[in-house]
Formats: structure tokens, sequence, C-alpha cells
């Protein structure tokens, strides 16, 4: 800038230029103004990153509102400044799919062509990338990443971590003085964690301490597998071995023990069983001995782990002392004494109670064999020797017999970090004069340890404390030294480097493990997949001990977290063992470390290859396999082109030899609108990577394999158009031609339209008429010349029908027109298959027919001319064919005929002659022949009152099972009205068209529309028919369901049809019926009269299920809106429910019988009916069809729910007024011994049976009826019954369903006998309604003594009878199912089992 002076020789800018720079200036500053006034203009994405790769910050959220236009290597680059991060070292994949699919951080796509969404949230998670941690960005002012303290000084963290969206939730840990601060990566420990495949943290908190264990590491290195003597699969020492090797070398956080867990046998059930860790560890160690055999480490778990101990008993008159040598691999210490309050406060405290010896006196002298006589004896355990790596078992789970639960003993337990074991040491000769070894001594075992915690059955050899060192110069060799015995306790020094803790209740709870490494000396929590380090405070921290808040598991249970499993090693330099480095590593161990290395790669490889494939849905509408469309999925790689993909998509559809692979073709499509959006015309080198919108878990539309002929040509798919699939109406044929598809655009007006459709149809445009449909049954005349189809509605994909033709019919109000009448027609008909009844071969059903038309009785046996119902279908058949031919060709009914005719519920208002004449004809010759062949078939079947049919309530004694026989045991839903088309009234649903029209091809062309319309209909929610309050006959109904106010005749058409699958059976016929679904049920059944050969009042309608159920339809005056294209009706003969009746299922009570519920028949109960008159009702059905003869004193009636009998109805009582009733209604009938005993509501009918201990056996059920609810007049009435004093009775309730069966074995003790209560109707009874089953019993009779033999064979009866009844053999809580490891691979299924 050029310099001036000024006035007061100071240098200032010259005038000129510093209007310049002012003008440069406020230029720069607008331009500013401008990109921020563009970029607040530009819509913005809002990602929320979620940071998956730490602990510390799972629950937090990175946020960033970018542009819309950002790139992805952009936000990738954005997500590595905020998170802290060298972009690169991290992945960032969808947050809330299910795919978890990547995004590509080179890629230059925008973020909306990516698939964000502006305005909305999207939500992302930053992963590891290739199983490695994010690096963290080197920040010199030391905020980044660090909190500026040494790792000393930092705050820690240890237990279970919590779940997402459990931030400050209470835990043993949660005092302010922690934080998640110390929860340091992988990179910072070194070690890798162990993924929990449901509920296996104690088998990782096992494996991890192994692994930590030098001696055992390294004895593991050194054994070789053997390929070709055992499968690697199933070998626990191999896949141990590279579980080992996959810890150390690999670079993941966390690492899958699947091979490990698939060589023990297990499946992915075993995955979700809780098990104890001290089990599986002594499970697993006898494992690795069974495979070890005949091996170098065929002793290793021995020398490691296996300790002595001497069980004895010492005579305190003469001294003898009777002994064995038992071994041990833990040492079990008790928590808290049993019956003690106070527990012991530390190791040391409970290793001293486990040696201190007990006196045997009094009543439990010991017999001493020196003595001859039973003398007062000390009984104890001595240690002999203790292993070189010490497991103690902190017995924190008992039982609690107060309560009968499993309990967790949480009190506090101390223990030292060096423990000195030589004061437990047994420093006596142990082969004194004054003792002798007696291996069979007789002596009791109680608080011996081998008694139930050693699987390990060793002899007892001489005293050696054995030892092992696996150190020598050789790599590949290890020694193990024998150590002398030593008195020196100094040598008994033992130091912890394993805490196995576990969090939670005796119901369930998380293990992990603190263990410190030998390598350095620093405690780490092993947490399964998270690794962290930890101090002496943390493992302070797990003593237990009362805690002010809940623990990690909060749960009915005390719940805390404390040491469960504590394992010392034996501090000697000369034998402690050090880790092996990869260099010192065997030969067979490099190799396998190399052959992980590659298996590695290859998985890296394969993960990368994953995060670029694009995969996507292919359609393709193949020609040859049923015309049908075709789905499959397309994986392909974002580099191929779509000529490749082509290429792939051609193979994957199988079109090789059917279509060349030139007629294919790849067009984007979007399956729900059945829309083709768009063509890739010149793009066949683009990569499917861009042409996809890049790499994405979910497309927002799919893909079509389009073909075409050779002689054909592709049609461009332009972006922007419109899919208009437009069919042809006919007037005079009364046809719908399947669709032809064209292409539209939005702008183009409705003449423009007519010009497309004239082209592809060959129609005129002057006189064509076009219907928009857009949506179900919405149909809409496009009449305005110059509006837009998006004006009009139109969408991606549409429906049109079209009509041209010089008809008359256009001169007339579009909803009055015949083609109004046909569309609605057309999208209200639907196809049913309806199956017929099988004519009763034990009732006479032949119609008897002269020539002439009349009709005549037939006795039966008459040889007469007869016409079955088939053949009088058959001629009326033949006659409608006449009469649409006669209808074809001009002829016409007149209308005094067609209103003689009509039925009483069809009434024909037909349109006049000059607007539509042929179809008023052929609907008064279809209501007059339907007329006419129902009354012939009325007529033929009960001419003179003495056929079948004569009398409505006749019932047919060779009718089949009803449904409710066929489902007995189901219950139906109540219809919801709503969505039912019940509201639609006659007037503004039913077509006034007066005469059913012919589809194009008969059924075929009905079809066209069928797949649409089962689209519609399939988020509609399927109802069930059942008969409710008003059963479906409503007031404008009469008693005959027929009805009262329908006016409109509504399409009807049925023709025979046969069962391709040969179903039918019994020469069953079947009926195709294309009707409208608005129809009522009691208009369709009128209609399906001359079908069935009765009356609708004498044929059920039962509709059928995708699982072949059936359930009863019987509320006549609904629509058959709930029904859709294909669905199959089975009809039954019976009679058919009227106005207030309700079908009911009768059961027999057989309260004494081993199945006490019995199906008898199923029947009818009218409202206002009293139960006398139902039982009046039910006496002739029960003696025809069940041969029970019963006089109707000697029955009642009575409620049931599922299998429990309930309220004993009074004859007195009426349906609906005293008992309510439902549809689907199931009672009891129970016979009586002698008069009823119930005569009011206020009495209460119970249940009783007397257990007699003293059996072993229950009496049968005996009734007692009570005038109150009072307990002492219940044992009053028992004590009159059975004789015990009232004094010495004591009474239970059963459990469970009738007739609460339980195990004689266990009635004595599992029931809660003599509650103190002094009425029936409170807790814990609360017995308020007839059928509830008491137990009862003499006090002072005591349970019969068994033998073992008895008792387990009675075990075995009980056992086969309660399950032959279905209940449960005993009511304790959920078993554990039994740790195992399979050697031979997997368990073998017991088909006995459950």
């Amino acid at each position: 800038m050029e310099m001036v002076p000024s006035e007061e020789n100071q240098l200032v800018p010259k005038e000129g230029m510093f209007w310049s720079c002012r003008q440069s200036i406020f230029d720069e500053m607008k331009k500013r103004f401008s990109q921020i006034e563009n970029a607040a203009e530009e819509p913005r994405v809002l990602c929320i990153v979620q940071d998956t790769t730490n602990a510390k910050t799972v629950n937090e959220r990175l946020t960033l509102n970018l542009p819309a236009s950002t790139t992805l290597s952009k936000l990738f680059e954005d997500v590595a400044h905020k998170a802290s991060y060298v972009n690169g070292t991290f992945d960032l994949a969808w947050g809330k799919s299910g795919d978890m699919g990547s995004l590509d951080p080179s890629s230059e796509m925008s973020l909306t062509e990516s698939g964000f969404e502006p305005g909305k949230r999207n939500f992302l998670q930053l992963t590891d990338k290739d199983g490695e941690q994010p690096q963290i960005a080197s920040d010199e002012s030391g905020t980044a990443g660090s909190s500026g303290l040494d790792d000393s000084s930092q705050e820690r963290f240890i237990g279970p971590l919590p779940r997402d969206g459990t931030v400050g939730c209470s835990s043993d840990y949660s005092s302010p003085s922690y934080s998640y601060s110390s929860i340091l990566n992988k990179s910072d420990t070194g070690y890798v964690g162990l993924v929990n495949q449901a509920m296996t943290c104690y088998l990782n908190s096992l494996l991890q301490t192994l692994f930590m264990t030098p001696e055992f590491r390294n004895a593991l290195y050194n054994w070789e597998f053997e390929e070709s003597e055992e499968d690697p699969v199933t070998s626990i020492p191999y896949q141990l071995q590279r579980l080992f090797l996959l810890l150390q070398t690999s670079k993941k956080r966390a690492i899958e023990t699947t091979d490990v867990t698939r060589s023990f046998g297990w499946d992915s059930s075993e995955a979700w069983q809780q098990h104890d860790v001290q089990e599986l560890c002594r499970v697993m160690f006898d494992a690795l001995e069974q495979k070890w055999k005949q091996t170098e480490q065929a002793d290793l778990i021995n020398q490691l782990y296996q300790g002595k101990l001497k069980d004895y008993v010492r005579c305190l008159e003469c001294g003898y002392e009777s002994w064995r040598i038992d071994t041990y691999l833990d040492i079990p210490l008790v928590i808290r004494p049993f019956g003690a309050s106070q527990a012991y406060g530390s190791v040391e405290e409970a290793l001293q109670a486990f040696v201190q010896p007990e006196t045997l006196d009094g009543a439990n002298q010991y017999f001493c064999e020196r003595c001859k006589k039973k003398c007062d004896a000390r009984k104890g355990l001595r240690f002999l020797h203790f292993p070189y790596l010490l497991t103690l078992q902190l017995k924190r789970f008992d039982f609690d017999y107060s309560t009968m639960h499993r309990i967790k003993l949480n009190d506090r337990m101390s223990f030292p970090e060096e423990l000195d074991m030589g004061p437990f040491i047994d420093v006596e000769d142990e082969k004194s004069p004054q003792t002798e070894s007696c291996t069979d001594s007789g002596a009791e075992n109680e608080g011996s340890c081998h008694s139930d915690q050693m699987s390990n059955d060793f002899s007892a050899d001489d005293g050696v404390d054995e030892g092992i060192c696996l150190e020598s110069a050789s790599s590949t060799e290890r020694a193990l030294k024998p150590k002398v015995p030593s008195l020196n306790t100094s040598s008994l020094t033992f130091e912890l480097f394993s805490v196995m803790v576990h969090s939670g209740s005796a119901a369930g709870g998380h293990y992990y493990a603190c263990i410190k490494s030998f390598s350095d000396g620093q405690w780490y929590s092993f947490n399964d997949q998270h690794v962290s380090k930890i101090t002496q405070e943390d493992i302070r921290k797990t003593y237990g001990g009362s805690s002010g808040s809940r623990g990690y598991y909060s749960s009915a249970f005390a719940s805390s977290t404390n040491a469960y499993m504590l394992i010392y090693r034996l501090k000697d330099p000369s034998r402690n063992a050090k880790y092996l480095d990869c260099d010192d590593f065997p030969e067979h161990i490099k190799h396998l470390v190399q052959r992980e290395k590659e298996s590695e790669e290859q998985e890296k490889r394969q993960r990368e290859i994953e995060r670029n494939t694009c995969k996507i849905k292919l359609f393709c509408m193949h020609p040859v396999k049923m015309m049908a469309m075709m789905e499959n999925k397309l994986d392909v790689h974002k580099d191929k082109t779509l000529r490749e993909a082509t290429e792939m998509a051609y193979k994957l559809m199988e079109l090789d030899g059917v279509v060349p692979l030139d007629c294919c073709r790849l067009v984007k499509y979007d399956e729900f609108h059945e829309y083709l959006e768009r063509s890739y015309e010149g793009e066949d080198d683009t990569p499917m990577g861009l042409l996809l919108g890049g790499v994405k878990s979910s497309y927002m539309f799919d893909l079509l394999l389009e073909t075409r002929r050779p002689e054909q040509v592709f049609q461009p798919y332009k972006p922007g158009e419109v899919m208009v699939k437009v069919h042809v109406v006919d007037l005079k044929t009364h046809t719908i031609t399947p669709p032809v598809s064209i292409r539209a655009y939005l702008n183009q007006s409705i003449t423009e339209f007519k010009q497309l459709i004239a082209q592809a149809t060959e129609l005129s445009a002057e006189t064509m008429r076009v219907v928009l449909e857009r949506c179900y049954n919405d149909l809409r005349l496009l009449y305005v010349p110059n509006k837009t189809l998006k004006a009009e509605g139109f969408f991606r994909s549409n429906k049109v029908f079209v009509e041209s033709s010089e008809s008359p019919d256009h001169q007339v109000t579009f909803t009055d027109s015949l083609l109004w009448k046909l569309l609605d027609r057309h999208g209200n008909t639907i196809r049913l298959f309806v199956s017929l009844p099988v004519q009763s071969p034990g009732t006479n059903r032949t119609i008897c027919q002269k020539v002439g038309g009349d009709t005549e009785e037939c006795s039966e046996g008459s040889k007469g001319n007869r016409n079955s119902v088939e053949a009088i279908l058959e001629e009326s058949t033949e006659k409608l064919k006449n009469l649409s031919l006669q209808q074809q060709q001009g002829s016409s009914t007149s209308d005094s005929q067609k209103s003689s005719d009509t039925s009483d519920f069809e009434h024909i208002e037909s349109p006049s002659p000059s607007q539509e004449p042929d179809s008023s004809s052929v609907s008064a010759v279809v209501a007059v022949d339907n007329r006419e062949l129902e009354n012939r078939i009325r007529e033929a079947s009960g001419g003179s009152g003495g056929g079948a049919y004569s009398d409505p309530e006749t019932q047919f004694p060779g009718e089949e099972r009803s449904d409710s026989e066929v489902n007995n045991d189901r219950s139906t839903s109540s219809v919801d009205s709503d969505i039912l088309s019940s509201s639609h009234s006659s007037d503004t649903l039913c077509n006034a068209d007066s005469g059913p029209i012919q589809l194009a091809n008969g059924l075929d062309s009905h079809s066209i529309t069928s797949s649409r319309r089962s689209k519609a209909n399939e988020g509609k929610k399927e109802t069930w028919d059942t008969a409710e309050e008003d059963s479906g006959t409503d007031s404008e109904y009469d008693e005959n369901g027929k009805s009262k106010t329908e006016s409109y005749y509504l399409y009807f058409r049925a023709e025979p049809y046969a069962q391709e699958d040969g179903s039918g059976e019994g020469g069953q016929k079947c009926v195709l019926v294309n009707v409208d679904k608005r129809i009522t049920l009691s208009a369709f059944k009128q209609n399906l009269e001359p079908f069935v050969g009765v009356t609708s009042t004498q044929f059920k309608v039962f509709r059928v299920y995708a699982n072949n159920q059936e359930f009863e339809s019987v509320r006549l005056n609904e629509t058959l809106s709930s029904f859709s294209d294909d669905n199959k009706i089975t009809i039954r003969l019976g009679r058919a429910l009227k106005k207030g009746e309700y079908r009911v299922k009768v059961y027999q009570l057989l309260v004494n019988d081993a199945e006490p519920c019995k199906f008898l028949v199923d029947t009818v109960f009218a409202k206002g009916m009293t139960v006398k008159q139902s039982k009046e009702e039910l006496m002739p059905q029960l003696k025809d069809q069940c041969k029970l003869d019963l006089n109707i004193d000697k029955f009642r009636l009575r409620k049931k729910t599922w299998k429990n009998p309930g309220t004993v109805f009074l004859d007195y009582h009426v349906y609906e007024e005293d008992i309510n009733i439902s549809s689907n209604w199931e009672v009891f009938l129970e016979v009586l011994d002698g008069p009823e005993k119930m005569k009011s509501m206020s009495q209460l009918a119970v249940l009783t049976r007397r257990w007699t201990p003293a059996q072993m056996k229950l009496e049968p059920f005996q009734e007692v009826v009570l005038e109150s609810s009072s307990v002492e007049e219940l044992k009053e009435k028992l004590s009159e019954i059975s004789g015990i004093p009232l004094e010495n009775l004591e009474f239970a309730k059963g459990r469970g369903t009738f007739p609460c069966d339980i195990s004689v074995l266990e009635i004595h003790q599992d029931l809660d006998w003599n509650p103190k209560v002094s009425t029936l109707n409170v807790w814990p009874l609360y017995i308020c309604d007839d059928g509830a089953v008491v137990f009862y019993r003499d006090s002072t009779e005591e349970p019969m003594e068994q033998s073992e033999d008895e008792r387990n064979e009675l075990m075995k009866k009980e056992s086969s009878r309660l399950l032959k009844t279905g209940h449960r053999v005993s009511y304790s809580p959920r078993k554990e199912k039994a740790l195992k490891i399979y050697l031979d691979g997997g368990p073998v299924k017991d088909p006995g089992q459950d």
C-alpha cells in the first residue's frame, strides 16, 4: 500500500488507495455474507453419532449439523475432528438399521445422495475398523483423550458395565469416587477380551484366569495336536490352545468363544444357561484329564491344582485314630456357619474353622475299635499338602429353610494378598505308633471336604508336597520337580493373582475376573470384552458386606457384588514360571499362529468385501416359471458395472436358455407401487455403487430384470414419468380386459392422455371415457379436458378404465351409468370356494318329480321316476344357458313376470328398457329361475308335510360333526364391528343393476384385479364370525333371518367346481361362487339354498382359515366384507341360529375319573330360557347321541371355565337374566347320586378330598354344600362325613386346575395346611365360587414308613400317574440344567426326556 506523509509528518495511506482498500474489504464482506445466506437456505442434515468403541463414550453422542451437500469424506473428517480420532482408523455405520451397513469414507457423494434425510435425525455408530480401535489424535494441549492425570491418579471403575440407557443406575460401585475414566483402550492394557455369547460370563472369567496362569498356559502350548487322531472341532485342548494364542496375539478388542463351546459339545441353547464358575472349573478339568490321557500332560491338573488332606477320628480315651487320605482341587470355605447369625470375617478365620475338629459325644459317640465300645472322640480334617495353585471357593450360595429358597450370602469376608498356609499344615507324624491307617474306618464324613466337593479319587500315597516348575533352558521341554517335604512354613506363602467376582443374587447374576499379571504386577478387570486397569482398593471392594444401594442386578432377592473364587500361587522364585514370548513358542505353535493370522486376514478381506457390497431386492417376471413375479436378492460389489450386474442377475434368475442375455436389462423398480421408475440407457459401464447411490443397509427402491422378445425393443423409462395400467371396458359384452401398461407425465392434460391411450388401445379418443381408480373402489370420471394428471390425483402407479363407444350410456350421469355399475361390480366381486354337504345316507333325501313338473310323495323304497336335487340343478343350469342365449339374440322378459316371481328378499329395481334392455331381461330370468328352482326343491323334498325339510326346527340325525365338535377346545374372538362394513346401508352400497353381468373369460377375467384387492386387504384385521348378543339377527330381519329392508339385488353367480387336489371326500360337491361382498350373510345363504337343497335355516356356514380351522359365521346382518378372494367356505347341515340363540358345548363332569372332562353334545340355548327348559331340550339329544337316559332331577348344569367346574345353575335361573351367556359357550353336565342339594345362590358347593397319610392315599371326591363361607362350618361338615375329631381336622386348598392333582409324596408338606383364617373368601383361600377343591386330613395321623425301595416304587407310580393327567410332579421352581462337557462331540438325545 502506498504511503504519504501527513501534516504531522506521519505516514498515512494515499487517499485513492484508502478508498480502494475500503472497497475491497466491503466486497469481501459482501461475498462472505452471500455465502452465509446461501448456506442458510441450503437444507441441513442432523447427524447423531454414538461412539461404540469405548465403554466410557458409549452413552455419549456427537452431534453434527451439516449442509446437505457435504460429502461423505468431509463427514468422516468432521467426526474425526470432533471425536479426536485419527481419520481412517474408524468406521461409520447406520445406527438404526438391522443390517448395520457401513459408509464409504472415500466417497464424494453428498449426504442426501447417500441416504441421509434433511430435517430429520440421522443416527450413526462409530465402530472399530477391522477389529482395531481408533487411534487417538495427538493433542499438544493435553486435553484430547486425556484428563491430564497419570494412571495412578485417575479415578477407576470396577464391576459390571452399565447397560445402555442406565446412566446413573445404582450399584455397589456408584460412590462419587468412581468413574469410567479408567476403562482403557485395548492398546493401553495390551489384553484382549472375550465376547459374551449370551450368559457365558462364568466361562469367560475362568478362561481369562487360566490364560493368565503362566504354568497352565505354557503347558498347554507344549501340547501338540495330532490332526490324524482327532477332529480339531471336538478337541478341547486344541480349541483352548487356539483361544489362548488369539488372546496373546490378536489385534481385536475381543474374540469369540464359540469354537471352544462347540468343542464342549454345546449347542446355541447352552449359551443361555447360567452356571456356577466353580462347577465349570471341575467339569473342564475332568474333560482335560480325559483328553490328555497317554500324553505328557496327563497329570498336569493334579500337579498344579491337587492337594491332600487327612479325614480322621481320634478316640479321646485311648488315643486310637482312624483316618484316610483324601485329595482336593479346591477348598470350600463357609461364609456363615449353619444356624449362626455372625459370618466369618476373613479367609483365615474360615480356614481355621475348616480344620477345627468337632467332638463326638452323647448320642453321637464314636465306636472305638480298640476300646470295643462307644467313646467320646474328636473328628476333623488336617491338611497334609497344599497344591502349587491353591483355589478357595467362598460358599456364598446357601439354602434358606424358612423360605425354602436359595439365597446368596453377601457378608463381608476379607482375604489377604499374601496368604500364609503354614499354620494349617499337619506337623504331626502321620504314621505315629498311636495311629493306624484305615481306609474304611466307618468314620462319619460330615464336614469332609471330599464328600461333596472332590471329584477325583486318588489313592493315598506318601506325603510329598508336589509342585510344578515349567522353566528350563529349553523352550520346548519343561521338567516337573518334586519338592521334598519341609516343615519350614515360610515356603507355604501364597500370593493372590485371581479373584472371580459374582454380581447378583442366587437367582442369577454376572461373573467377571480381577487378575494380576505376573509380568508387571498390575491388576486388571476382565469383564467379558472389556479389559481395564484396577487397583488394590478395587480388590478390597470385592470383600462384600452390606451396601446402602442396590447391586447392579436389581431383583427381589438381596444382590451384591463380591468375591466368589480366589486363586493363589505358591511364592517360590525358583519354580514360578513366566509367560512364553512369541519368539519362544514351540514350532507347532508358530505354525498355528501363522494359520490364525492368515485366517484373520481372510476374514478382514471378507469384511472389506461385505462393506463394499450392495445388497438389493431383485424381481423378474419369469417367462416360463408360472409367469409369476419372482423375487431374489442381488449382492453386487459397488465397483461392478451395470453390464456385469445384469449378467449376475441373469444367472440368479435362471434365464439361461430361456431368454438371450441381450434381451434382458436392469431397471429401477418400486415393488410396492408396481412402478418402473427409470431405465439406465447408455450406462452399461457405470459402477453399481454410483447408480444405486452407494452401499446402504437398505434401499428405498428395488431392481427389476426386464425381458423382451428378440423382435421387440425396450421402451425407455425416464424419471418423472408415471405408470398407468389401462383396462378397456366393453359395454356390449360386459367384459373388462387385462391391463395394458403405458407411461405418461404428470403435467400432461386429460386430452393428451386420451391420445396416448388411443395409440396404445386403438380406440377413438373423441368418444373415450376415462375413469381413474384412485384407491380401492374410488372411481373418478376424468372429464375436464385441460386438467393435468397431477391435478386429478395421479401418482407413481395408477389404474384407469376406458370405454369408447356410441352408446347412449354417455348421456347418463356417471353414477347411474352402466359403466359405473360394471366397474362397481368388478371392484366389489369376490370369488369364494364353497364345499356343499354330503347327503346323509341315513336320511331319505331323494326328491321325486313328475315329468310335467308336479311333485308327488315318494315312500321309502319306491322305485318310481326320481330326480335328485342335482338333476334339478342340471336342468336349471341348462335352462339358464338357453335364456342367456335368448338374451343375446334380443329376447326380453316382461316386467310383470319379473315382479310376480321375485323373492321376498330380492326386490329388483330394473332400469327402463331404453337404458338397459339386455341387463334387465337377464336379471328377470335369473330371479324367476332362482325362485322357481327353490320352490321345486322345497316341494320335492317335503311336498305334503312329511318330507325331511318340512319342519324348519328339524334336527338331522345323520348330521356330521359340527364345527363346535371339531374345535371343542378352541375359542373364537369377538368380531370387531368397526372392521366389518355393517354400517354401510343398502341404499349407498348395493348395486341397483338388476341382473348379473358376465365377466370376460369367465372367472379368469374376475382375477384381473384379485391380486390387487388381496394386497389392499392384507392390512385389514381378519375377523372371526362369532355369535354375540344379537346373534346377527337384528330387528330388520325376520325370524328366518331374511332381510326386511334389502331392496337391491347384489351380484351372485355360482357354478360347479371340481377340486384339483381331490380333497373332496365321499362325493362332496363344490361350487365356485362370484358374489358382491356387500351382500349380507342372510342373502348369501338364501342364494345358496338351491345348491344345498334345504332352506337357509337348515344349514350353517363355516369359514375355513389358513390352518384349516373352521368357525361358524352366524351374524346374518353382517356383509361379506371381511372375506377376500379365494376364501373357503364349508356348508354343514343343521339348524342355524335364530335371534337370541347361542351355540353351547356340553361336557360331562366326572370328578373321580382319570379324565374328568368329556365332551357330550353341541346344542343351542336361547335368551330368556330357564335352566330347566334347557335341560328338557337337552335330554332327548343326550339319549339319542350319547345313550344317556337321564331323569331331569338327576343331573345339573354348571359353569365351565377351562377345565374347572364353577357356579351351579339352579333350575329356575334364566339365561341372560341370572346367567350371562356368550357365543361358543361351554357348560358342565354333572350326574347326581341323589337329589339336588343346592337350592339357593347363597350356598357354596365345595369338592373335598381326604388325604390319609397312614395309607399314602387320596380318597375320592365328595361334595360338601355350605350355607355360608365360614371355615368353622366347613370343618364341621368335613368332620361329620369323615369322623375326624374337629380339633384334629386340618384342611388346605388345592392348587392349579381341576382336579388339582398332586403327588402323595408331596401333599403332606407342600400344601398350606390349616390356614389361619375364619372365612373362605379371604387370602390365601379366596374360595368365592362353587367348584373349589379342598383337601383335608387328620393331624394326628403320621405318614406311612417306607423303605427306600418302596418309596422309589411309589415315586415311579406317582410320576406315571401325574404325567398321564398332564399335571406336574412337583411345584418346585425351575430346575437348572446340569453342566456337562461332552467328550464325544455332543449329547445323546433321550426320547423320553421332556
